[in-house]
């Protein structure tokens, strides 16, 4: 099975393919369903066909899946030349009024149907192959026995399928409840997420008898699971957000769907010899608005467990990358229709968190030339500060000595070199200081640990130790130990 991750930008992108994904998704700006995603756009092409070139047999997936409206198409006519710069395999659509454009426009892209187009019987997938449409992205809504019976049915279309990541609570994410509570549409990108707001249950006074109806929020006693279901069954149930008093949204469970909060977030990894025998071409990973560190960890753990679905590596190599899926942000998980709907109405609520940081990305290794370099210009830092101590007169000496007595931090130590240590270029994305210790995350080796006082950190520009960093601060890192290229740097989150 193709293994299909998420890119919400040009980093992520590189992270996807590096940490194991076969193809990865990208939306275009204006014209994908995750507008708050940082998207595509401006000279980003560049470097996406250098990511293309670096990783060759990568296919590269383009989600046009918004609901298009006539203007949104005359903007994408207007826009063909600038998408065709990107060297984009196949079209996620679901609009059926972009179809004829794209297969004008793009001859040599394929067509792969969106979620969004709900398309969960065999019927419906003949149809769309004989659209062009060469990969049904199905309607998550499918059970793994409905799967197979499609793919029985319709053998040479390839079906793909999502294996993990945050589900809505609507029919394959078609939701109107964002675009009703805030004007923000999920089908033009802009969902304001609003399933998973803090809502209190009320009572509909109006449609209760006297003396029942005193108190819209009146305690109710205990009930049994008969009284319970005949409430919920009533229509008197009703949502209140915390920030909108006041706004009522009436509730109402009936037979096969139940109420409107935030699902389940979707994890199938334990799964995967059921997707694959169910017939589907590809699993496909939630998340163009997720954290690089998301991405990557996420992307590898499905790697490892495919590799060992197919006997490329043993299922204790990829055990320690899949138990680290739980130290990615996620909410409880579920999965899903696969089974059977009883699982996937189980909702859940509360942020999604993780015991750890991104502290930092690490970069090429520094050869033996450019860490001299490096030291050379520490030494020299070091020297100009203390001849500027020497040209002041010796009252703004002595004041700056009580200074940097009272703060020593200020006072310049060169870096020196160290034998068998290693020098990494670093970019910081969150603050970490020299006290702290590092956990390695690379795409292919098991986690490594490097203790406080096993590493360094240098900035790039002065070559002298710094005590922490922060994003836009440059800095290289310093360490005792290798690390594998594309590896991500994470530390404890104190907070």
């Amino acid at each position: 099975m193709e293994l299909l991750s998420p890119a919400g930008n040009v980093e992520k992108l590189y992270y996807a393919y590096a940490y194991g994904a076969d193809a990865a998704y990208i939306g275009l700006k204006n014209f994908s369903l995750r507008v708050k995603a940082d998207n595509f756009y401006d000279d980003e092409y560049e470097r996406v066909c250098e990511l293309k070139n670096q990783f060759f047999q990568k296919k590269l997936y383009c989600a046009l899946n918004i609901a298009f409206h006539n203007s949104d198409i005359e903007s994408f006519k207007n826009a063909l030349d600038y998408f065709k710069r990107y060297p984009i395999d196949a079209f996620i659509v679901q609009d059926l009024g972009i179809v004829s454009i794209l297969q004008k426009e793009f001859p040599n892209a394929a067509l792969h149907l969106s979620t969004q187009a709900s398309c969960i019987n065999s019927e419906a997938v003949k149809f769309y192959k004989q659209l062009g449409f060469s990969r049904i992205v199905l309607g998550r809504e499918a059970s793994l026995e409905e799967i197979r019976q499609i793919k029985d049915a319709v053998p040479d279309m390839e079906l793909e399928a999502f294996c993990h990541g945050a589900m809505c609570i609507a029919y394959s994410g078609r939701c109107l409840m964002s675009a009703y509570l805030t004007g923000r549409s999920a089908q033009s990108g802009s969902c304001a997420h609003t399933c998973r707001w803090n809502f209190n249950i009320a009572i509909d006074a109006q449609q209760l008898a006297e003396p029942m109806a005193q108190s819209q929020h009146m305690q109710l006693p205990p009930l049994s699971e008969a009284q319970a279901k005949q409430l919920a069954e009533s229509g008197v149930l009703t949502l209140e957000e915390e920030k909108r008093r006041g706004e009522y949204f009436p509730i109402f469970e009936g037979d096969r769907f139940t109420a409107v909060l935030s699902s389940k977030d979707i994890k199938m990894i334990h799964h995967l010899s059921d997707m694959k025998a169910a017939g589907l071409d590809a699993i496909k990973i939630e998340g163009r608005m997720k954290s690089v560190y998301y991405v990557a960890l996420v992307t590898r753990a499905y790697r490892k467990a495919l590799d060992a679905l197919e006997e490329k590596i043993t299922v204790e190599e990829a055990s320690p990358f899949i138990a680290e899926l739980e130290n990615v942000p996620h909410r409880e998980t579920t999965t899903g229709f696969y089974y059977n709907h009883d699982e996937a109405d189980k909702t859940a609520s509360g942020t999604s968190k993780s015991p750890y940081l991104l502290a930092a990305a690490v970069g090429k290794e520094l050869d033996n030339n450019e860490q001299m370099t490096l030291f050379e210009t520490g030494t020299r830092t070091v020297h100009e500060f203390s001849d500027e101590l020497d040209t002041l007169c010796k009252e703004a000496r002595k004041a700056r000595e009580r200074d940097l007595k009272n703060h020593p931090e200020k006072i310049p130590v060169a870096a020196q070199k160290k034998a068998h240590w290693h020098m990494y270029a670093c970019t910081p994305l969150n603050k970490f200081d020299i006290a702290q210790t590092l956990e390695v995350i690379a795409p292919n080796e098991p986690l490594k640990i490097i203790k406080s006082g096993e590493w360094q950190l240098v900035n790039s520009e002065t070559g002298v130790l710094r005590e922490w960093a922060f994003d836009s601060h440059p800095c290289v890192l310093y360490v005792s130990q290798t690390i594998a290229s594309g590896a991500l740097i994470r530390v404890l989150d104190n907070d």
